[in-house]
């Protein structure tokens, strides 16, 4: 009986564990780190497609509480990696670059971004846009400036969004929103195209990259079962040769 009991006790101590585990990771995922990929090339080079990376979702924490004075929160500042929801399809998330504060004024003038009339100094920036190629309204100067006869028109065939924004030529971010842009200037969808990302969709700051592996956008969009057999066969025959070793455990700035 002796030895029935003590099996029993050890099942149930492994059941304990596993569910004490399950409930911990639920709650770190849940509240303190989430793990995310990227998916496009918006944010390069400082964040690669294929890259994996973990995200603080208790750095900018909820606001109200009583124990805020003594938990350590932080305040969203210029420059952040931000992972939020994309306003317009609230099941996608995105990986930007935090531009613009509440009440900041900005402007773009030719590729330039300025914030309170100040140039900023941006050196994880980069275009890749051929030399020659046509000044885009949105892309290199912004908001754009009214043309006779011509309309802009940002994602989901909005065209004026920025409009109502807009005083001496620049945008005026309002309160609870941030103006967002991807590293790679001539090749990201943000808060140029779209507008705004309201502060309660903003899931954590960008914490480090745990694992990277050389692959393209493309691959992201191939869902159906045949492409994930293929993915992860490339996996298991690729891994040692396509994973990017030193950007393991990179920090992200």
């Amino acid at each position: 009986m002796a030895e029935v009991a003590f099996k029993k006790s050890t099942v149930r101590e492994y059941f304990e564990s596993l569910v004490i585990t399950v409930i911990l990771a639920l709650f770190g995922t849940t509240f303190i780190v989430q793990a995310f990929k990227i998916p496009t090339p918006s944010m390069e080079d400082n964040l690669l497609v294929g890259d994996h990376l973990l995200v603080n979702k208790f750095v900018f924490g909820a606001r109200g509480s009583v124990l805020d004075p003594v938990l350590p929160f932080k305040d969203i500042k210029h420059g952040d990696v931000i992972v939020f929801r994309y306003p317009k399809d609230l099941s996608k998330h995105y990986v930007k670059r935090a531009i613009g504060l509440p009440g900041d004024h900005i402007k773009i003038v030719d590729k330039q971004v300025y914030v309170n009339d100040v140039a900023l100094n941006e050196p994880y920036k980069i275009h890749k846009s051929p030399p020659g190629s046509y000044a885009d309204p949105f892309r290199d100067y912004f908001p754009p400036k009214p043309h006779p006869g011509r309309i802009y028109r940002g994602i989901d065939d909005d065209p004026y969004w920025y409009e109502e924004y807009v005083k001496d030529g620049e945008i005026v971010v309002p309160p609870n929103h941030y103006f967002a842009m991807g590293d790679n200037r001539d090749n990201s969808a943000d808060s140029r195209y779209w507008g705004f990302v309201p502060r309660e969709l903003i899931v954590g700051k960008g914490l480090i990259i745990y694992w990277s592996y050389e692959t393209d956008s493309d691959e992201y969009r191939r869902t159906d079962v045949e492409d994930r057999v293929q993915q992860i066969t490339d996996l298991f025959t690729n891994f040692f040769r396509k994973t990017r070793w030193t950007r393991t455990f990179k920090i992200i700035r």
